[in-house]
């Protein structure tokens, strides 16, 4: 039956292709008639393609031609000569089935037959039929054993005259028909007519023999019409499949001649049973991917049997950084995974727990459903083209099977059309894979050659490459001062003395070290001073680009406003260094001069100073609202808070709940708090300029509240401040601008120029008053305003 072990060619009996022809039957299509297939044949979807149209049930395609230009026409309704205008559009079945007729540029189209010859026959379904009998369908014909017309008996009259004219002819006793000998028909005849009209290839003899991932066995389903009453998605499905066929059948090229290439020469044969093989694979693919996890020293990723790679803890961002894996790595590990499941199945059939049916349902949902049950699609996203084709074939396998008793879900069983797709893209991403795996291991064992390649300074290396530079100098500098033998071992210190300076002079700490040598040390201050001219630079020319309004990255931004704060707090502590050295600016008559008119101007006003606010004091608890409700305010749009200032809202909430404590605390700190905590310093960017905010500690912000209340509202009832002194940034400038015109316009005599007197306005800006006042004298010019223990307290 079979060519020796060659295999290259079958031979089999009647008997033998019959019985498999009956097995096949539930796979193999019911029909013979091509008439069926008219406009739905290859030729037909070829020229649909060509013409950019669409057959009713089958697929769309893509456009052949994609920019057909309506002047290279040869005809159309404008440039005729009898001006023939078709008003009734053309069915788009005729211009399929004429294309020469019907298009105007008929392109690559093909002619189609029209009509074959009826086919009348009919599959015999019941073996105890004898092979010739007449089927009812196509032989209505009834047994006439009476004469109802009239006409016909005058005719038999006339037919019985002339047959009585003529002699009886009678055969010869010797004569016998042809092939009397022969039987009618024997055992085999019926099955040799079934398969004469049965599809290839069992109406063959014999032919080439053919590999199982060759043979499409469900390719003849969708090659027909899908029934009308399936569903939407199957319908779907139907013209996905029939257009991929359709696709695969135009791009077809003859294979070209190849010299065959035995890779594995020495896997060619093995007497290992499959499935111990398949385990063998998965061990070998494990011990594989954690050799590559492992020089990466990355304990923290666990490579379980089934092929997940898990953290065993919470990463921080650096381990992610490092367990990130390519996609050669990953597509292999999922390719691994499926093939896990495929083997794990057929271990339980072997162990007995899964019958044969189970086996095969659950290779079909596996093949199925790849996309589910594997990440494969995320490291190659191409293959979404074979998981939407075996869920397109589990659409027509299942409404084929799910019909009548058998209600819907899986259990077909048929799983050789999805693992076929599977294994021709196994086939296909083979060379892929050699590619990535060869560059991963060449990288794992060779290490990346960046070396060669010049590196383009990018904006987010401009400062560590200027960085590297300065080192660099340093390095050759140190080169050329050093003898040869001890240049080695001191080059690293004198550079992590570099990094220590250069910390120390963003930090203002002064920097010294005992043992240096002159010359190194003034070198290193040398490169100090030369970056951090460049640094301070580069912050004047990020902020003058941001203040004209340029585009800016907002990291730049970000670390831009962190400098300028490092800037000015080293212009901070320089300058209360300059005060402590030159300081005071004010000489002891000036001093005097400044009390002297103090004095004078609250003696005219007639001012009496402000008490420490007494025990019970009737306004205090209004006082303490205000002041609460003014530190709230800040509060509500903030919807994430830190530690400090969640502190602060709580201490809020008790003055609140408890006001008499809260203000016998705030006026014990007033009597006695004289040294204070540190307080932070924060700058708010608006771009054009920046806002310093100051972070006070919570119990000394609300003291602080309730004194600015206090001072607020006793001045203003005892008439401290003139009327056009802006009380806060609350009041508008129109209103500013108003009181300070009516305050002059109220002065006596002010417009009185009879003895030629001149009004004279005085413009001042006191910009650095709040720098370089004397606290002494401050703490004076208080006392004559406000009691001595709330001066002492404001200038401790």
């Amino acid at each position: 039956m079979v060519n020796g072990s060659s295999y290259r060619r079958w031979q089999l009996t009647l008997p033998i292709m019959s019985t498999l022809n009956r097995m096949g039957n539930q796979l193999l299509t019911d029909l013979v008639d091509d008439n069926y297939f008219y406009l739905f044949d290859l030729k037909s979807f070829f020229t649909v393609k060509a013409l950019n149209v669409a057959i009713p049930g089958g697929p769309k395609f893509e456009p052949l031609v994609k920019d057909v230009n309506p002047n290279d026409e040869d005809w159309n309704e404008f440039n005729d000569i009898n001006k023939i205008i078709i008003r009734q559009p053309i069915r788009t079945e005729y211009r399929i089935a004429f294309p020469y007729l019907y298009n105007s540029y008929p392109f690559k189209v093909y002619l189609v037959w029209y009509h074959k010859p009826n086919v009348v026959f009919i599959k015999n379904e019941d073996p105890d039929l004898p092979a010739f009998y007449f089927d009812p369908l196509i032989n209505p014909i009834a047994h006439r054993h009476t004469i109802k017309s009239v006409d016909t008996q005058i005719d038999l009259q006339i037919q019985d005259q002339y047959e009585t004219d003529d002699e009886e002819f009678v055969l010869p006793d010797e004569f016998e028909p042809f092939l009397i000998d022969v039987p009618l028909y024997t055992d085999n005849t019926a099955n040799g007519i079934a398969l004469l009209w049965a599809p290839r290839p069992f109406n063959l003899r014999s032919s080439r023999t053919r590999h199982a991932i060759d043979i499409p066995l469900v390719k003849s389903w969708y090659m027909e019409h899908c029934p009308s009453e399936h569903p939407v998605k199957v319908r779907v499905s139907y013209q996905k499949l029939l257009k991929c066929f359709v696709l695969n059948a135009l791009h077809h090229r003859k294979p070209k001649p190849q010299k065959k290439h035995y890779l594995f020469r020495s896997f060619k044969s093995t007497t290992l049973d499959w499935v111990e093989v398949g385990l063998q694979v998965c061990r070998q693919g494990y011990n594989m991917l954690n050799l590559l996890v492992h020089p990466k020293n990355l304990n923290y990723l666990h490579l379980d049997y089934n092929f997940n790679l898990k953290p065993v803890k919470t990463l921080t961002t650096k381990e992610r950084k490092k367990s990130r894996f390519g996609n050669a790595f990953h597509l292999c590990r999922e390719i691994l995974r499926l093939t896990k499941l495929i083997v794990d199945y057929h271990v339980q059939y072997r162990l007995g727990n899964v019958d044969a049916f189970q086996l095969a349902d659950g290779l079909q949902y596996i093949f199925a459903h790849v996309g589910q049950l594997t990440g494969m699609y995320r490291y190659k996203y191409k293959l979404m083209r074979q998981i939407r084709l075996c869920k397109d074939l589990k659409h027509i396998i299942y409404y084929r099977f799910n019909t009548g008793p058998v209600g819907k879900g899986p259990g077909c069983g048929i799983w050789a059309s999805g693992w076929r797709i599977w294994l021709f893209f196994l086939r296909g991403v083979t060379p892929l894979l050699e590619r990535w795996l060869g560059n991963l291991l060449s990288r794992q064992f060779e290490g990346r050659h960046s070396k060669g390649i010049a590196k383009t300074v990018t904006n987010q290396r401009v400062e560590s490459h200027f960085d590297l530079e300065l080192r660099a100098a340093v390095m050759y500098d140190i080169l050329d001062m050093m003898p040869e033998n001890i240049k080695q071992n001191k080059t690293r210190t004198i550079l992590q003395h570099l990094s220590k300076a250069w910390r120390c002079w963003k930090a203002n700490i002064p920097w010294k070290v005992p043992s240096l040598p002159i010359p190194i040390e003034n070198m290193i201050l040398r490169y100090v001073k030369a970056k951090a001219d460049w640094w301070t630079s580069t912050v004047h020319y990020n902020r003058e680009r941001i203040r004209r309004g340029a585009t800016v990255d907002k990291t730049v931004c970000k670390k831009h406003l962190g400098r300028l704060t490092r800037l000015y707090l080293k212009a901070e502590q320089e300058r209360q260094h300059n005060y402590v050295k030159d300081g005071p600016y004010i000489t002891a008559e000036e001093a005097v001069a400044i009390y002297t008119t103090v004095v004078h101007w609250l003696k005219s006003r007639r001012f009496s100073p402000i008490p420490f606010p007494p025990l019970a004091y009737k306004h205090d608890t209004k006082l303490l609202i205000l002041a609460l409700e003014r530190l709230k305010e800040a509060y509500s749009v903030k919807s994430r808070l830190n530690q400090s200032q969640r502190e602060e809202l709580g201490l809020m909430e008790q003055a609140y709940d408890n006001p008499h404590e809260a203000l016998s605390r705030i006026k014990r700190h007033l009597l006695t708090q004289r040294a204070f905590k540190e307080c932070e310093i924060e700058f708010m960017d608006l771009y054009s300029h920046l806002i310093p905010v100051y972070d006070v500690e919570p119990l000394e912000k609300i003291t602080d509240a309730y004194l600015d209340q206090y001072l607020w509202y006793e001045a203003d009832k005892r008439r401290l401040f003139q009327a056009w002194i802006k009380p806060a940034d609350s009041e508008p400038p129109p209103l500013l601008v108003y009181k300070w015109c009516q305050g002059i316009n109220n002065l006596q005599d002010i417009w009185d120029t009879n003895e030629g007197e001149y009004n004279v306005m005085l413009e001042s800006q006191f910009e650095k008053l709040y720098e370089k006042i004397d606290l002494t004298l401050l703490n004076r010019l208080l006392r004559l305003i406000v009691d001595h223990n709330i001066a002492d307290y404001m200038t401790a």
